[in-house]
């Protein structure tokens, strides 16, 4: 009978231990390269109508993007707002050319090698 309780109460951990994993990484940034743009202007907005007549955007960028060693690459990418202006932000990008996730960073933050290409 002991063995039966150990082994629920196994599971049950198991299950828990599952549901934090999930809760917790964000699957969109893990095992992604980072790439750092530099927001100079508004994003083109598309407008979307859902089937109950709500109006959705999304406001499209186009801009080259830097990863750590400088290499440059246009990305394009969207945002549920329009991105503020002056803005740094790390882009989170799989199969070379998707954007997966974004966030903004301060300039200080950026490696080295992309703070001397943004000053120019």
């Amino acid at each position: 009978m002991k063995k039966v309780f150990l082994g629920i109460g196994a599971l049950f951990l198991l299950f828990v231990a599952g549901l934090v994993v999930l809760m917790t990484v964000d699957f969109n940034r893990l095992n992604k390269e980072a790439y750092y743009v530099h927001i100079t202007t508004d994003g083109k907005v598309e407008e979307f109508k859902a089937s109950n007549g709500e109006i959705w955007k999304s406001y499209w960028y186009e801009i080259p993007a830097y990863d750590e060693n400088g290499k440059e690459l246009t990305l394009k990418f969207s945002a549920h707002k329009n991105l503020r202006h002056d803005a740094y932000m790390k882009l989170y990008v799989k199969k070379e050319t998707e954007v997966t996730s974004y966030d903004e960073v301060k300039f200080h933050e950026l490696p080295k090698k992309v703070q001397e290409l943004m000053k120019k």
